[in-house]
């Protein structure tokens, strides 16, 4: 896990790239604009529930316009700050959560399998139970949220 995902200060190029894919996947007009409906969509998608005054607000404050949509320019700068406002924690547990969907607290082999599957990658089961070994430090088979931390911080 890159720990410049769980930094304050700049974004990783992962984040500048999220923001530029939630952009565009989600500008459905095609206007490299992004209106209300899109713009919650976007947003909630780098995972922010923004409240509906909350999107209209930041519609208002960047329409230069005056056709209430806000460009990938001000998009940009408004995810941009949000990102960088996350407390660490929160993005660690959020990351920590994509791969304990049974919320059990732990990420076993099972996770890793399933999560390597998604994302298409051809990783061999010993392989996966040596990452769960290089991790597990209370030697349960499995990786706690402390060992994640642990992880994602070196």
């Amino acid at each position: 896990m890159n720990k410049t995902l769980f930094t304050k200060g700049e974004l990783s190029e992962e984040q500048k790239l999220e923001i530029k894919q939630a952009f565009d996947v989600f500008d459905i007009g095609g206007d490299q604009r992004l209106d209300h409906h899109e713009l919650k969509t976007a947003m909630k998608a780098l995972g922010f529930d923004a409240t509906r005054s909350e999107v209209q607000q930041i519609i208002k404050d960047h329409d230069s316009t005056g056709k209430r949509r806000i460009d990938f320019d001000d998009f940009n700068k408004v995810m941009t700050a949000k990102i960088l406002q996350r407390d660490p924690k929160d993005e660690m547990r959020r990351a920590f959560a994509l791969f304990d969907v049974g919320h059990t607290g732990k990420i076993t082999f099972q996770d890793l399998k399933r999560v390597a599957q998604e994302i298409g990658e051809k990783i061999d089961d010993e392989e996966l139970r040596a990452m769960i070994e290089v991790f597990d430090l209370d030697e349960d088979n499995a990786i706690s949220f402390e060992e994640f931390t642990n992880l994602c911080s070196d």
